[in-house]
């Protein structure tokens, strides 16, 4: 078995993010959520642990980052497309999010990005299936 990965982020209001990221076409799994937590579903081994600042703060000792005026993470995505990377950005922004800064188009690699409510930074790209290749 793989292993699976499961990123934790703090949220100020669950059922806002839980809104948000419904929009955005991600799905929940409903046998890990309650009124302090969701797990959202990127893929078969990844997920993301909305949880509530009081939630979180139960797993570190440490201050939680004001993700709106630090970078504490960048949760990148892969994406089938360049149209799929603009899409997403564009679902995020007509939901509430923000966007940080202007696509990068690197020829083999397409990236664009949003900020979430939080202001969590989520990057989605696209790289040509031979890229990896090229080394």
């Amino acid at each position: 078995m793989s292993p699976q990965i499961f990123v934790n982020l703090p949220v100020k209001n669950l059922n806002q993010s839980i809104e948000f990221f419904t929009q955005l076409g991600f799905q929940f799994n409903s046998q890990f959520t309650d009124e302090t937590a969701t797990c959202m579903i990127i893929s078969q081994d990844i997920f993301v642990m909305l949880l509530t600042h009081e939630k979180f703060k139960t797993f570190t000792p440490k201050e939680i980052c004001d993700a709106t005026k630090s970078t504490e993470v960048l949760v990148c995505l892969s994406a089938q497309s360049r149209e799929t990377v603009d899409e997403m950005v564009r679902q995020a922004i007509a939901a509430g999010g923000t966007t940080y800064n202007e696509p990068q188009d690197h020829g083999f690699m397409y990236a664009h990005g949003f900020q979430d409510l939080d202001g969590h930074i989520w990057e989605i790209a696209y790289m040509e299936p031979n890229a990896r290749d090229r080394g």
